[in-house]
């Protein structure tokens, strides 16, 4: 049994829930969001009592693991049309900073020249300071996705903890190479 996937999920007022053959389509107040269903697992949507099952139709081990993922997914949909994923990152370093100029962030990390990259269709990006970095939106894929390449252009390293980690990150640091006279 998997206590995941045999849960409901439980649909607020002011979503709307389309379910049409193979996929599913979930619309709110924070946005839109849609996903293929397998054709191994049936979904359900309650309209009265505002509630989304999953069943399977067989008990094979990858019927089985596409239940609860499935479910997971639509959850996913469900809370991120409604209040939004976010990820804070923040930047620790000298002369390193941020800034959002139109559709891209453009980072000082150390390098020759800035870093620049464009902000994929769907997220918002804010960077209430210069060494803050805040990514939103529905999709709780995509939040996380453009929250680790942009992580990934400087991670931080163990000894002085420069670069760009994640808000609840925790840097574990190391001692630096002490200085040993011979003699």
């Amino acid at each position: 049994m998997s206590r995941i996937g045999n849960s409901p999920v439980v649909v607020p007022e002011g979503v709307d829930v389309k379910l049409k053959k193979g996929s599913i389509s979930v619309k709110g107040p924070k946005g839109e969001l849609s996903m293929p269903v397998r054709s191994e697992i049936k979904v359900k949507f309650d309209s009265g009592k505002r509630l989304i099952t999953c069943a399977r139709r067989t008990d094979q081990k990858t019927h089985r693991a596409l239940h609860g993922l499935t479910r997971a997914l639509i959850a996913n949909m469900v809370e991120g049309v409604t209040k939004q994923f976010e990820k804070r990152l923040l930047i620790n370093g000298l002369g390193y900073s941020c800034q959002v100029v139109g559709n891209e962030l453009s980072m000082q990390m150390g390098f020759s020249g800035p870093v620049d990259m464009v902000i994929p269709e769907g997220l918002e990006v804010t960077c209430p300071t210069n060494r803050n970095i805040i990514v939103r939106g529905a999709d709780k894929q995509k939040v996380g996705q453009f929250a680790a390449v942009v992580r990934k252009v400087r991670p931080p390293e163990p000894y002085n903890a420069k670069g760009i980690r994640y808000d609840d990150e925790v840097v574990r640091r190391k001692a630096g190479k002490t200085f040993v006279s011979g003699g």
